[in-house]
Formats: structure tokens, sequence, C-alpha cells
């Protein structure tokens, strides 16, 4: 329902609702989960998005996890909504229990790869591109300098 809202409209209205999700989750504290993806090209390169709400950042694709929605198919559809790529073959890399916004959160890290080219939708995702591993840009969020850090180390 949200694609009939056009790109440009929409790119507006995602820090506000990405403040009132803050707020929320710091009021109620839900317990929420969430993903990320490892992505990466035939030649190594790591996919990175910067969003068009919240910091100034490159991340790591992903997002929530819906409600009855399986970890590894919430990554694979927030993938494709962000970037139009699919993944070719994933692995779960670990689950990290901690906090989003003072709210309990499960962050399922997947490992992937991609056989194409990101193009940003144009509302969630301004900016799509892959990277060599050995010149990640700046700035990198925190959360995504972590996860590539316990991806480099391997699977637990």
């Amino acid at each position: 329902m949200l694609h009939l809202i056009p790109k440009p409209l929409h790119r507006l209205a995602m820090p506000i609702a990405h403040a009132v999700r803050h707020r929320f989750r710091k009021v109620f504290k839900p317990r929420i989960a969430g993903c990320s993806v490892i992505a990466t090209d035939i030649d190594g390169r790591l996919l990175l998005v910067r969003h068009s709400y919240g910091p100034a950042v490159w991340s790591l694709p992903g997002g929530g996890v819906s409600r009855g929605e399986e970890p590894a198919d919430a990554v694979r559809r927030e993938l494709l909504e962000e970037t139009g790529c699919a993944l070719l073959a994933l692995e779960l890399l670990t689950v990290i229990e901690d906090e989003i916004s003072g709210a309990p959160h499960a962050s399922h890290i997947f490992t992937g790869r991609i056989d194409g080219h990101p193009r940003p939708d144009g509302r969630e995702v301004i900016e799509a591109r892959f990277f060599p591993t050995h010149s990640l840009p700046e700035p990198l969020s925190e959360w995504s300098r972590q996860r590539i850090a316990l991806w480099r180390k391997g699977p637990r």
C-alpha cells in the first residue's frame, strides 16, 4: 500500500515515522526482532546503504521481522524492497541480543551473496553501493561496524 505514495512524499514522511517509532519504543519497550545482511557480490565487495531517515551513515541492509515471519524471509524481503536485489545464498551468522531505543531487540545477522546491481528504492534507501572490504565508506554506522567485525572473525 505504501508504494502508492509518491517517492518524494514518502521520503519526507520517513524521518517523522522514524521519530515516532523511536519514542514508542522508549516508552513501551516492546520486544522486537530485526535482521541485517552482510551481502557481497561475486567479487567479494560489501553492499551498504544510506537511509532517507535517521543518522546520515552507511549501514547494512535490513529491517524489522514481522510477527510470524521467519528472520531469513524478513532479510530476503527487506533486501529486495530496499535495493531490488535477491540473495543467491543465505546463512545465519549470529543472533545478537541488544537494545534499540531502549527496547529489547533480537538482531539476526545473515551473510549472503547477491548477483546483480543494487537500485535504491528512493523511499527508505537513497543510496546503495558495493564497496571493497578494505575500503569501506565513512561514516559507517557503529552497529554495522560491529557486525562486519563479527563477520570477519567467522561463524561462532
